[in-house]
């Protein structure tokens, strides 16, 4: 064989098992009414979301993501490292009890070991790397090795001298527990995970960086950092410490280890002492990172290697400890209802962001009557559209047809499941069109990331039997609509929660 074919065969395999960057999402447990977990499935379902992270293997939540494809990175937290660490039965009993017993099915592929813990307990450091090779341990035991990596988040404070990024290095004084750890990471094809926080690099520079170098919004040339000793060009705060990472790394000799970042993200509100934690900075921060990370931008040192990122976080956690911006990380509130709608053009279908995709749900021409209004029924019903302004004198009830009536009701729904292709079918008498159907004072509500998401997992719209004949509401009695409305309350909404 030639070297010119070998290395276009390399070239082809390279590409063909190269990995595009991901964008994924924690979700923290801090909130007072804490969403079922059916509902956070049905939430990260509407908005794409395939990759989360949890801070624990809470059961509920992996039982709940079964069987949905979306891939789950599970935590050891911080109070079991020691106990881990130290047994490597504590490790292979954990293992069983929280992997085993969920995988395949729930497609688990990555455990955290504790979470910033060089930083925030120092005291565990020495069986850290313990903690981590009996849970790999654990995983070849049961032939998982080969599926779900291991490895253990830090904080960036652990790396000093962080700009240039060429200078910097790791803390001398946890050589002896980071040298293992890379040791481990190398040997067992896992990443280095990293928590970036630019927002508090900002907090904590003084003045020294600019606001915008830490919002990854264009700067000119002569705005940007350069790295004085490779002559690397930074535009933002994010990239500078990847590379920092990765020149930490290489100082101590390792030089293949990707990066994974398992936090970042920007408070959407805070006290007077953070007076750019705002709406609009957390919207901007988020919405170019989801850009520049599906972009496969990567970084000046290593340009087009994406780092895949979960955002910090899903919800804002209201029962947090700490300042005011400590509770309002979240894309979304407790009922799914977005703090502000990413801006997200041109960055794929990660989330149902993009409010200049307007699609909408209606009723097909020359769809079965009897059909369409089975679907309405099932709408207004355990669809949980809110149907009262079909009433006689509401706004949606002219014109008094049942085609128009579940139009209404089919595109509620459509848009409080985030505009899931799958939620506008109703057994094939629905349709997806770019014409909105609104009327008048008539207009549908709107859901997903531009309203409340339903309080309970959305049913499926096609579970409805398809050779129904009952009609709940007649298309030309009010009465008849408003008796359908009362009856489905009384059946369905005291145990919505728990759908």
């Amino acid at each position: 064989m030639s070297a010119n074919i070998i290395a276009l065969l390399f070239l082809f395999l390279s590409t063909v098992l190269a990995q595009d960057a991901f964008i994924g999402v924690n979700i923290g447990t801090d909130l007072s009414d804490m969403p079922h977990p059916t509902q956070v499935v049905a939430l990260l379902k509407a908005q794409h979301i395939r990759h989360v992270r949890l801070y624990d293997a809470d059961r509920g939540l992996l039982l709940s993501l079964a069987n949905t494809g979306i891939q789950v990175t599970i935590s050891i937290p911080n109070d079991q490292i020691l106990g881990i660490g130290q047994s490597n039965s504590t490790a292979a009993r954990w293992v069983s009890q929280n992997v085993v017993a969920h995988y395949p099915a729930t497609n688990i592929t990555a455990i955290c070991v504790g979470s910033e813990v060089l930083s925030t307990i120092p005291n565990a450091a020495p069986i850290l790397v313990n903690a981590l090779k009996f849970i790999q341990s654990a995983l070849v035991a049961s032939n998982l090795d080969g599926k779900i990596k291991v490895s253990t988040p830090l904080s960036t404070s652990v790396i000093l001298d962080s700009f240039p990024p060429s200078q910097a290095f790791f803390n001398h004084s946890l050589n002896p527990v980071l040298v293992p750890l890379l040791k481990f990471l190398q040997s067992t094809n896992s990443y280095l995970m990293l928590n970036i926080y630019p927002y508090y690099d900002y907090m904590n520079s003084n003045g020294v960086i600019p606001l915008d170098y830490a919002l990854f919004q264009p700067l000119s040339a002569n705005k940007e950092a350069v790295d004085s000793n490779t002559l690397l060009h930074y535009t933002n705060v994010f990239d500078a410490m990847l590379d920092a990472a990765y020149f930490a790394m290489a100082d101590l000799n390792f030089t293949n280890i990707p990066i994974m970042v398992t936090e970042s993200g920007w408070p959407s509100k805070g006290d007077a002492k953070e007076p750019d934690a705002t709406l609009e900075n957390a919207n901007t921060y988020n919405s170019n990172l989801i850009k520049h990370i599906l972009n496969n931008t990567g970084t000046p040192k290593h340009p087009g290697i994406g780092v895949s990122t979960y955002i910090y976080e899903l919800y804002n956690e209201d029962t947090k400890d700490g300042a005011t911006s400590e509770k309002n990380w979240g894309l979304f509130d407790a009922n799914g209802k977005p703090v502000y709608i990413l801006r997200l053009t041109e960055s794929g279908s990660v989330l149902s962001n993009d409010t200049t995709n307007q699609t909408y749900c209606t009723a097909r021409d020359g769809a079965d009557k009897r059909m369409v209004q089975a679907a309405l029924d099932w709408a207004c019903g355990p669809g949980k559209v809110d149907c009262s302004p079909l009433l006689q004198g509401e706004p949606c009830y002219e014109p008094d047809n049942v085609f128009a009536h579940a139009t209404y009701a089919f595109n509620t729904y459509y848009q409080n499941t985030g505009k899931a292709p799958e939620s506008c079918d109703f057994n094939g008498v629905a349709e997806i069109t770019t014409t909105d159907p609104s009327h008048g004072n008539c207009t549908s509500s709107t859901g997903g990331l531009n309203g409340t998401f339903p309080n309970a997992t959305a049913p499926s719209m096609n579970s409805m039997s398809s050779d129904s004949t009952s009609s709940m509401f007649s298309q030309s009695s009010s009465l008849l609509l408003m008796v359908g409305i009362l009856t489905w309350s009384i059946i369905f909404l005291p145990t919505a929660r728990f759908m």
